[in-house]
């Protein structure tokens, strides 16, 4: 449910932390982690100029897209959740604008060098940082480019940007021109980074000429530029003339059009005084009439843009168009499906999102527990020096970061603190109220007040499609105070390629343990510990309380695979596991979320307030999982004989309690 599973970013182990604590246990050696099961190659992360030229070859067309960073923290919420859905389709990159009066090389969650650190870790799109010469020294952009280094970024757009005021004003001891941004990269950080270059269809607007412009493009690709992106234009031929005039001086690399798709009469005003453009006079004749219909500027623009990409992809000429999409969603994706280039597929490389950043790109195992909240869990490890291959080893002190902070940008509901209320109730009258909200998010039917609830505190998202063969039992237990945050069906066996429970490549086979987490009360507990007696050895079981306590019969601490693939020449792969140690770090922030995305919420000491710290003070977290994947799921089983017991007379119960 709630975690019902995006599957989860779960978790893999540690070697050591940041300040080089390492695993203690039986295994402390580097090689504690690994085994021999490698990657799956497809999944390795790798230049994105190679992504590029195996496209290419294979005559296998693409899109990216570009953004620009918010004004706003909740602005930078949003745009991080329209990352989201926007990588849904398969951009092959996307890139990050950077604009010099909104401190683009800081720690502001604003800022140029967050977003695109964001996308690449949080997000796992592959993703390119624009730099620019404007009002920097070449001190300050190679501590920019150190940082972006730091940070996984590994893409970088070279510009000499626009000045500040009228005119271009020389910086001390800075560059004048992209090139020299090229030569400074190349210089201080060799082949590091893969660099992108801008390209004027028309010729830079200050350029002595078009034909002096093409030569210093070409000399900015001598210089060490991987690829091009050009300006925007408003008709193919211009760029099919710009492309044909590139290569007959001497210029090879993939050069990419950019496309702007029209959404708004004073966006396109805006953004053709910036780039200095005129716009021809048919378009002109169209939306003049139509300036203060905004829904009929955009579906012009759809349209116009559409047809455009169809001459450039059909020329034989284009292996992929560059989208300017003003940091707006519905015009891009509607010409990008239109074009047949958005493409969805359920299956996913692993069970989890996987992220770009380099170190981490032989992470293959992660527990399951952070299956909804995958941010969280690669914040929580991002200072990790290695990650598991094949396995999760065996090891009792992962070293996960704290969580402190609930407010980063990333890890923040999209839904304001209005809507979260109208979710989840103004006012709690008692622990049913709670009861109620997590069936509503089950059922996607309205709240008492006429509020659908779309999201929980441990899952900002709606139900995933694998959580729905779960639905019936989940509302069940949930209205009886078995309050779900995460499950997953028993897969026997499954082809990979299956819409809602596939992954990896086609030609595979994947294989699910059922397991069930939640919170519930200490009685519910303590019936369920009584019943849990005659499901063993079947069943494993952790329960703990927000204070540590923690009851398990998981054999000597070890992980137990609930999720595992296998693949034509391949080792199994198993991606997700129930590890007793992290669930002890994942308890932590599981009960942390009552108060911090939950109660708070509500004015100190109110009752709502009183209601959810009870529950957080006093009920469990149990997850259980059914190790004989190829019977019918007995956990539904272990919850109705836990009620039973608990709705039998009280002679029948035991007089112990946890």
């Amino acid at each position: 449910m709630v975690n019902q599973v995006q599957r989860g970013d779960g978790t893999c182990q540690c070697k050591s932390d940041s300040s080089g604590a390492s695993n203690s246990g039986g295994d402390s050696s580097k090689e504690s982690s690994r085994c021999s099961t490698p990657v799956l190659d497809a999944y390795r992360s790798d230049r994105l100029r190679d992504k590029m030229r195996r496209r290419m070859e294979s005559g296998d067309r693409w899109f990216s897209l570009e953004f620009f960073p918010p004004r706003t923290a909740s602005g930078a919420v949003n745009l991080i959740s329209r990352f989201d859905r926007m990588g849904s389709g398969g951009p092959l990159f996307i890139d990050i604008t950077w604009h010099p009066a909104g401190d683009p090389g800081s720690d502001k969650e604003t800022s140029s060098m967050m977003i695109a650190s964001t996308a690449v870790n949080y997000c796992g799109l592959e993703s390119i940082l624009h730099l620019t010469c404007c009002n920097q020294s070449k001190e300050k952009i190679t501590g920019y480019l150190a940082k972006a280094k730091h940070l996984g970024l590994k893409n970088i757009m070279a510009l000499r940007g626009d000045p500040i005021g009228e005119d271009w004003e020389e910086e001390e001891d800075g560059f004048n021109y992209a090139i020299d941004l090229v030569k400074h990269i190349r210089s201080e950080f060799d082949d590091y980074f893969d660099i992108c270059v801008a390209g004027y269809p028309t010729g830079h607007p200050e350029a002595e000429s078009y034909e002096a412009d093409l030569r210093h493009l070409k000399e900015k690709v001598d210089a060490g530029a991987d690829f091009v992106i050009t300006q925007l234009f408003f008709r193919p031929d211009t760029f099919l003339k710009f492309l044909d005039d590139c290569r007959a001086i001497g210029i090879t690399c993939p050069i990419l059009p950019g496309i702007f798709p029209i959404q708004g009469y004073q966006s396109l005003r805006q953004l053709v005084k910036l780039s200095k453009l005129e716009v021809p006079e048919e378009i002109t004749q169209v939306i003049e009439p139509i300036k203060d219909n905004d829904a009929a500027i955009r579906n012009y623009g759809i349209q116009q843009a559409v047809e455009m990409c169809r001459v450039l992809l059909d020329s034989g000429k284009v292996p992929g168009v560059h989208f300017y999409t003003l940091n707006r969603e519905v015009a891009t994706m509607e010409v990008l499906r239109q074009l047949g280039l958005w493409i969805e597929d359920p299956r996913r490389p692993l069970p989890w999102a996987v992220s770009a950043h380099p170190k981490r790109k032989v992470e293959d195992v992660r527990p399951i527990f952070w299956a909804s909240r995958p941010k969280s869990y690669i914040y929580r490890t991002q200072d990790w020096d290695d990650f598991p291959n094949g396995r999760w080893g065996n090891s009792s002190s992962p070293a996960f970061g704290e969580l402190n902070d609930y407010y980063l940008f990333y890890l923040k509901s999209k839904s304001s603190k209005d809507a979260l209320l109208q979710m989840w109730g103004e006012e709690l009258q008692n622990e049913e109220s709670v009861f109620e909200v997590f069936t509503c998010y089950i059922t996607a039917q309205p709240n008492r007040c006429g509020h659908k609830v779309m999201c929980l505190p441990w899952n900002d998202e709606p139900l995933a499609p694998e959580t729905n063969l779960l639905k019936d039992e989940l509302e069940k237990v949930n209205r009886r105070g078995v309050l779900t945050i995460n499950s997953q069906p028993n897969i026997n066996g499954k082809p990979s390629t299956d819409p809602i429970v596939g992954w990896g490549p086609p030609g595979g086979y994947v294989f699910q343990k059922a397991y069930l987490e939640f919170f519930t009360s200490s009685e519910n507990v303590t019936a369920l510990l009584k019943v849990l007696k005659k499901y063993e050895p079947r069943v494993n079981y952790h329960i703990v309380n927000v204070n540590g306590r923690n009851l398990t019969n998981a054999p000597e601490m070890q992980p137990n695979a609930v999720t595992w693939g296998i693949f034509a020449g391949r080792e199994i792969v198993q991606p997700t596991v129930v590890d007793p140690v992290s669930f002890m770090y994942w308890k932590d922030e599981a009960f942390a979320l009552w108060i911090e995305q939950w109660g708070k919420l509500y004015e100190d000491e109110s009752p709502s307030r009183m209601i959810i710290k009870y529950i957080h003070d006093n009920y469990f977290l149990v997850n259980l999982v059914d190790n004989d994947f190829p019977l019918e799921n007995c956990l539904w089983q272990v919850i109705d004989d836990m009620f039973e017991l608990l709705d039998a007379p009280p002679e029948l119960h035991s007089e112990e309690t946890v």
